[in-house]
């Protein structure tokens, strides 16, 4: 398998960043491709987890070990490809992400795209006590919302808004960074800070 690749960054696409390794490019699949941007032309190393199948060969990266983890536990789940294991990771944090599994938090889950009430109770029993690790504030019971849960369900919003402006899911994502370090819960908001990074680009 193959654990990380390091090398020069030599590009940045919708779905997927390429790596310079000694003259050979490394097409590498992510989460959001555009958190490494800023890193354009140099050397960095990428976690990576080598998906083979029969019919195709895959690579896909992460920013650290702890996103390459969810990521192999989100595939192992019935009803979950590794693309939907993406559009998990690329709009939400590890951590939000594990505290919701310990909450029992059906609503959460059902907020990404492709999780029905189904498969949101085939992650939780599956996974359920395999994260808790990564939790790094206490849990709350189901019924109250925490601050990391309102933020991610903003930030998902907020780029499915974006998109039915009209932006294309490249222009949106190179925001989302941004937006995920604002503080405010609040959709309209961060809408509106999307917009605005949005003309500045």
């Amino acid at each position: 398998m193959i654990a990380y690749i390091r090398g020069i960054l030599s590009a940045v696409q919708d779905a997927s960043v390429i790596l310079d390794v000694q003259g050979v490019g490394y097409e590498i699949v992510c989460p959001n491709p555009f958190v490494f941007q800023h890193e354009m032309n140099n050397e960095i190393t990428i976690c990576t987890y080598h998906y083979v199948r029969e019919d195709s060969q895959m690579l896909y990266g992460f920013k650290n070990e702890d996103e390459k983890f969810l990521f192999t536990k989100l595939i192992s789940v019935s009803g979950i490809g590794p693309k939907g294991a993406l559009a998990i990771l690329g709009s939400v944090d590890v951590s939000g992400f594990a505290g919701a599994i310990e909450r029992e938090d059906d609503k959460f889950l059902t907020g990404f795209p492709g999780i029905g009430k189904k498969t949101a109770r085939q992650i939780i029993l599956d996974l359920k006590g395999k994260l808790d690790s990564f939790i790094t504030a206490p849990v709350q019971p189901v019924s109250e919302e925490t601050p990391g849960e309102s933020v991610s369900q903003g930030i998902m919003e907020a780029r499915d808004a974006l998109k039915t402006l009209g932006y294309t899911d490249k222009e949106v994502n190179a925001v989302l960074p941004k937006l995920q370090k604002e503080k405010s819960a609040n959709t309209d908001e961060l809408i509106r800070k999307g917009l605005a990074l949005l003309m500045k680009n």
